[in-house]
């Protein structure tokens, strides 16, 4: 390498995400927060890798969870549990939680976005501290943030927010809330090419966070329209269809 070179080259930044996750569904329940999400990474449109978490715990009463670039979203990770190891040394018996660290995300994203640098995620940050309010709020690569009650990223915002605005109740249970958080994902998996039948479900109450084990969740491809072999025998008819 000549001398300067460094210099001399332009600065690169990513142009595109290239390893993605899909959809995060969030919403509160009553005593709690919960976030689902399925354990597909897709390698441009290949299912490239199918055991991946995209829920991660934040410091002790916080859960987050991202849609798009899987490296931008460690990155991220990385940046929190610094903040969080930070926030152990003080030593002053006070922890960040979800309202803190939504707000530091907002200002990351915003910051990279600024600069023509995005980090390509949109994130969902839920949680509960001690005996407040639960919180959940969603953040994007623009650095765009909101609070909501319920919450759905990628292709979840077209297909699973209209079943949270029908369903979704401000007391409900915990049990509900799981059985929701799979009907939502489970349309996301039989329309999104990008998805997944296994998932991990994450809760936080305000004492514990737990991130289940993956679930399998139900699914049939038998219906007889999509068995019926309309592409044999050369080209499409007028009538004939995908």
């Amino acid at each position: 390498m000549a001398p300067g070179q460094y210099s001399a080259d332009p600065k690169r930044h990513t142009l595109q995400p290239i390893v993605t996750g899909a959809t995060v569904v969030g919403m509160k329940y009553a005593g709690g927060v919960l976030l689902a999400a399925d354990t597909m990474a897709s390698y441009g449109s290949q299912a490239r890798y199918k055991d991946v978490c995209r829920l991660k715990k934040v410091g002790n009463y916080t859960l987050l969870g991202a849609s798009g670039e899987i490296s931008d979203f460690q990155y991220i990770g990385d940046l929190l549990d610094e903040l969080d190891m930070t926030d152990f040394l003080q030593e002053d018996g006070c922890h960040m939680g979800p309202q803190e660290y939504a707000s530091y995300i907002g200002r990351v994203m915003y910051n990279r976005r600024s600069k023509m640098n995005p980090l390509y995620n949109q994130l969902i940050v839920a949680g509960k501290k001690e005996s407040g309010e639960s919180h959940l709020a969603f953040i994007d690569h623009q650095g765009t943030a909101f609070q909501e009650e319920f919450i759905a990223t990628g292709f979840g915002a077209y297909l699973a927010m209209p079943i949270l605005r029908n369903e979704w109740k401000p007391d409900i249970s915990l049990e509900d809330a799981k059985k929701l958080a799979i009907k939502c994902l489970q349309v996301c998996f039989y329309r999104d090419c990008n998805a997944y039948f296994k998932i991990h479900v994450a809760t936080c109450d305000g004492e514990t966070q737990e991130i289940s084990e993956p679930i399998a969740m139900d699914h049939y491809w038998g219906h007889s329209a999509w068995l019926k072999k309309s592409l044999e025998g050369g080209t499409l008819g007028v009538n004939e269809s995908w």
